[in-house]
């Protein structure tokens, strides 16, 4: 593919990465008539939320697919301004389990197990030392390995590697809504009129001189100040991304790993036979299990749910594995004859990706602060977002959203401020 030069090479203030946070920062310093340019290194908008639509013309999220805390949710009024129709049906981790012929699951006593869990691990305390979410599980509970599956799906990762005191600030209102338009379909549409370079990956930001220098694949571009909303793990690899370094910024980005959460998308023959949005797990013993959706917005489709170590091991073989794993537990769920009912349509690993190297993130046990870490400005000229920065809503796009918002308002003040010195230095001579 033949890659252009740059279309703009200055503007007041420059963003990295066109996800929810930099679409978000974007647009608000549009609205505050500051000269702004995004710079993506895909060819589209929206980052780790991605919508695409099947050969049957139906739209699958393979990204963030909820509107999380949905009652206080920006996305849901941008959907809405949108023309889109918000689906309210109580989301299938509500809902009774799929009960499957001999291998039926105790739903009951595994909500009673995970209820249990989770009061333990809500009861953490500020002023508790940190330690992983695992040392709140009952020792020899029958259901841990599941537990641990759910984390995965949750948090991308399994319970030893989660922050226990990340995990208790973490803010959701349990009410969750979706999209059939699809959800990163409404966010890469709030960037539509925004000036974007695309295919531009951002290799280096020089800030030694008056101006910063943003060198990207494409050429170079200087601004007064850059907004930074690259994923945690892209930052804690790059550890030449900034010059001079930023040693603490790489080490908030470490302290922040993005966990695994892939969806494949199946199709599902006489499908009637299953309530919509109803759902079982794939075993009841193990972690290394997927979750399965049936028939989502009433779709004859399976959603099959990923996470953690399972999934990273399952995308080095790509969808066909993905497709054997599920196939074998849904097999053994409602018998042989179900292989034939279900065939592969689509999935997207973002472990894989280079662009994302996962999905969400979460901290590890005694790295909490490095949200807070990670979202401090430098030098009044550089500045963060993107979920990762997000102390209470990280792993989602409305929190996603919310800090880019906030870098804009710091950028939209630190440029106020320079611009106020420079003219009382230019009344001073």
């Amino acid at each position: 593919m033949e890659i252009y030069g740059m279309t703009k090479s200055e503007a007041e203030v420059v963003v990295v990465g066109g996800g929810a946070a930099g679409i978000a920062a974007a647009r608000r310093l549009q609205a505050a008539g500051v000269d702004a340019l995004l710079v993506e290194a895909r060819p589209r908008l929206g980052g780790r939320a991605w919508t695409v639509v099947s050969a049957a013309g139906v739209p699958l999220d393979l990204g963030c697919g909820w509107f999380h805390s949905a009652d206080r949710n920006p996305w849901v009024a941008i959907a809405e301004a949108q023309g889109c129709a918000i689906d309210r049906t109580p989301p299938p981790w509500t809902r009774p389990w799929v009960q499957a012929g001999a291998l039926a699951f105790e739903g009951a006593a595994f909500s009673e197990a995970l209820q249990g869990f989770r009061r333990r691990a809500d009861s953490f305390a500020e002023d508790e030392a940190d330690r992983p979410v695992a040392a709140f599980l009952e020792p020899g509970n029958r259901w841990n390995g599941l537990i641990d599956a759910v984390s995965t799906y949750y948090s991308g990762a399994e319970l030893d590697l989660v922050s226990a005191r990340d995990l208790a600030r973490y803010d959701d209102d349990g009410v969750n809504w979706r999209v059939a338009e699809g959800y990163g379909r409404v966010i890469a549409a709030y960037g539509a009129d925004l000036a974007v370079e695309f295919d531009c990956k951002v290799e280096r930001i020089d800030r030694r001189g008056k101006r910063l220098r943003v060198e990207t694949t494409r050429g170079a571009i200087v601004a007064n100040a850059v907004i930074v909303t690259l994923p945690s793990n892209l930052i804690a690899e790059q550890q030449d991304l900034f010059l001079p370094a930023l040693p603490g910024k790489t080490a908030a980005a470490a302290g922040l790993p993005l966990g695994l959460a892939d969806k494949l998308f199946l199709s599902l023959a006489n499908a009637e036979e299953f309530d919509r949005e109803s759902r079982a797990f794939g075993a009841a013993n193990s972690a290394a299990t997927a979750a399965y959706q049936f028939r989502p917005f009433g779709r004859p489709m399976i959603e099959a749910y990923f996470g953690g170590a399972l999934a990273a091991e399952l995308e080095a073989g790509g969808i066909a594995a993905f497709f054997d794993f599920a196939v074998t537990e849904l097999v053994r769920l409602f018998g042989a004859g179900f292989a034939r009912r279900v065939a592969p349509l689509q999935l997207h690993g973002w472990a894989s990706d280079p662009l994302s190297r996962g999905s969400y993130s979460y901290a590890l046990p005694g790295k909490a602060d490095c949200r807070s870490a990670l979202a401090a400005p430098v030098d009044d000229r550089l500045f963060f977002a993107g979920e990762a920065c997000s102390t209470n809503d990280y792993s989602t796009a409305h929190g996603a959203f919310l800090t880019g918002v906030a870098a804009a308002d710091q950028a939209i003040a630190a440029l106020r401020r320079a611009g106020a010195h420079a003219s009382a230095e230019g009344e001073a001579s």
